[in-house]
């Protein structure tokens, strides 16, 4: 039986047709504001979005206020004047009949009724939330998974406010011009590595998407003239996670790179958890202008290091100095202080560098310990939030702040996790990566449990805010989440534009194979591979169910041959940061080629074991 080849449209392109459509029904009518135009899920992604559209004779700013379940839960927002008005209506709830209330200048109002469905079982409701209205006011926590679930923001009372349907990953970031940014949900290669990141509006507009050859994870970061800091790998050479690029905003192009074996030893100095493939698992990058230089979390080598922003060069690492060579003790801080309150930081996420120059992480503690023979289990164990103060001429460190120590295992996040700093003495330490298997805390990530297993799976994710050390808000999730960020979810900067967004950067040439081995012709590929095919703007996909080890290549065959080494043997990822692209089955396999470089039509046949197998698939690029 032939391959089917699905056809499978960008989102940027699905959006452009949905917009084009609903513009030019709008353009047909004669919407007022006592009759508006009224379209739920414009973009297609957020189910708790709206646009309202009318005109009115002179210009005139119009306020939309969507209605609560009580009045501490009205979130509104108000927009420039204009006759034509677009009206993006964010915060609506789930399966309720929202009342949004449209207000002009000019004191006249109308009232209409949005009915939203039910939000999917992916979108987990809270089953802890300690706060107040007066201190949330217009802000919502948005949570990025890692387990099975959706992005989601809630409010005060942990209503959900808003939820993303596509498997956006790892952090949501709000950048100047009021959009957010995240990576994109088309897999790049396994386990979690996507194409790169998308930036758009809260209503869910698409504006870009940054494709990077090496693909993206775990964090980005805006610079101060637009362009963008994300992390990224050299996939060929056989390592993961240890380079960062810095993106042009307008190109996509990549204008500099900072790849940290230049300055760091592999395979030294590691945590539990380090392998020579996962070396150095970066988890964040942070730019600090004043001294122009950048801060990149390294999990595997349970170190946090600094580089210069024009060289490269190593300037300090903060992490337990056992076990790294003599050579590298220079670069290591001395703790000083009260030492009785001091601990090192393991296996950390989300360092952030504050106005002062002090470091913040959130300690993950995974193993707290860099010999094995200390390594502590988890029921014994802890994770938190924690400040550090360096000084870079005595290369002294000092602990001047923690939160999570005091709460034991039941804090503890062996993976994932963030903290936020939102001026003096006040904080968010996000744990979300908490887990109990059988009743006993996970020394794992719990993603990694499948199977079976997953009935004895307790997943939880707690999200705390202090301030002055005082607890001002606690929610807790059934669900492991990256990281959580505290927004409002209107923004003044995050004007509605209309137009198809844009596609920038490149996904690379993908690594051709040189040699293609003699083997017999076996027809038409059997069905137990369950292979299927599918068309993207930019790059071919196969699926199919493999045995591990199994020699799997994909041909193109036209006027020339190119021919791609399928990987059937899975690594052991120690730090699953996102589990939402695994699959249930282990003999899953997925691999992309990009169309870089490549034109004319192809047909695609695989290599598989001993023999040649036909699809009956061609594709024109």
């Amino acid at each position: 039986m032939s391959v089917q080849l699905k056809q499978i449209p960008h989102l940027i392109d699905e959006q452009f047709a949905s917009e084009e459509k609903m513009l030019q029904e709008v353009r047909e009518g004669s919407y007022t504001l006592e009759k508006p135009y009224v379209k739920l899920n414009p973009y297609l992604i957020c189910p708790l979005t709206a646009l309202v559209c009318f005109t009115t004779p002179e210009a005139v700013t119009a306020s939309v206020l969507v209605k609560g379940k009580e009045a501490a839960g009205d979130m509104g927002f108000t927009f420039p004047a204009a006759t034509e008005h677009y009206l993006p209506v964010l915060g609506l709830y789930p399966d309720y009949e929202n009342t949004v209330e449209i207000t002009l200048g000019s004191g006249e109002k109308s009232t209409v009724t949005i009915c939203t469905e039910p939000a999917p079982k992916g979108v987990h409701i809270p089953n802890g939330i300690e706060t107040t209205p007066e201190y949330m006011g217009d802000k919502v926590v948005f949570l990025s998974p890692t387990s099975a679930a959706n992005a989601a923001a809630y409010d005060y009372r942990g209503d959900v406010r808003w939820y993303l349907l596509p498997n956006f990953s790892f952090d949501l970031k709000r950048i100047r011009n009021g959009r957010l940014l995240m990576g994109t949900h088309r897999l790049l290669m396994p386990p979690y590595h996507t194409t790169g990141i998308f930036e758009f509006s809260t209503i869910g507009k698409i504006y870009n998407e940054f494709r990077i050859p090496g693909g993206y994870h775990h964090d980005q970061m805006e610079m101060e003239d637009g362009n963008l800091l994300i992390l990224t790998q050299n996939p060929p050479r056989g390592t993961v996670e240890d380079m960062c690029v810095l993106v042009d905003r307008k190109t996509g192009a990549i204008l500099k790179s900072w790849d940290y074996q230049k300055c760091m030893p592999q395979n030294v100095g590691g945590s539990g958890s380090q392998d020579t493939h996962d070396w150095f698992h970066n988890n964040s990058v942070w730019y600090n202008k004043k001294n122009n230089t950048l801060t990149f979390s390294g999990r595997h080598q349970d170190a946090v290091i600094n580089i210069d922003y024009e060289t490269g060069k190593l300037n300090w690492i903060i992490g337990d100095p056992e076990g790294w060579p003599e050579e590298m003790q220079k670069y290591f801080f001395k703790p000083v202080g009260d030492l009785s309150k001091f601990d090192w930081q393991y296996e950390q996420h989300s360092a952030v560098v504050l106005p002062d120059g002090d470091i913040m992480c959130f300690d993950n503690g995974h193993w707290r310990a860099k010999v094995k023979e200390k390594y502590v289990p988890a029921k014994d164990n802890f994770s938190r939030g924690v400040r550090y103060r360096i000084d870079t001429e005595k290369m002294e460190i000092e602990q001047v702040w923690q939160y999570g120590k005091e709460r034991g295992a039941e804090f503890f996040s062996t993976y994932i996790c963030n903290v936020e700093y939102y001026g003096e003495g006040h904080y968010m330490v996000h744990s979300g990566g908490t887990g109990f298997f059988k009743g006993e805390p996970c020394n794992r990530p719990p993603v990694q449990f499948r199977g079976d297993d997953e009935q004895y799976l307790v997943m939880q994710s707690i999200t705390v805010e202090l301030k002055d050390d005082q607890k001002m808000y606690e929610m807790r999730v059934p669900g492991n989440y990256y990281r959580a960020e505290k927004l409002p979810l209107y923004c003044a900067e995050d004007v509605l534009t209309f137009g198809r967004g844009e596609r920038l950067g490149t996904l690379g040439v993908t690594e051709e194979f040189d040699t293609i081995p003699e083997v017999e012709a076996g027809g038409m590929v059997p069905d137990k591979y369950n292979l299927k095919l599918a068309q993207e703007v930019d790059r071919l996909v196969m699926k199919g169910t493999f045995e591990k080890g199994q020699l799997v290549m994909l041909l193109l065959e036209g006027e020339t041959t190119h021919a791609y080494f399928v990987p059937t043997t899975k690594r052991p990822f120690l730090a699953m940061c996102v589990g939402t692209f695994l699959e249930a089955d282990d003999r899953a396999v997925e691999f992309p080629v990009s169309f870089e470089g490549l034109s004319g039509t192809f047909k695609v046949s695989y290599i598989i074991d001993d023999y040649k197998y036909e699809t009956g698939v061609e594709v024109t690029i």
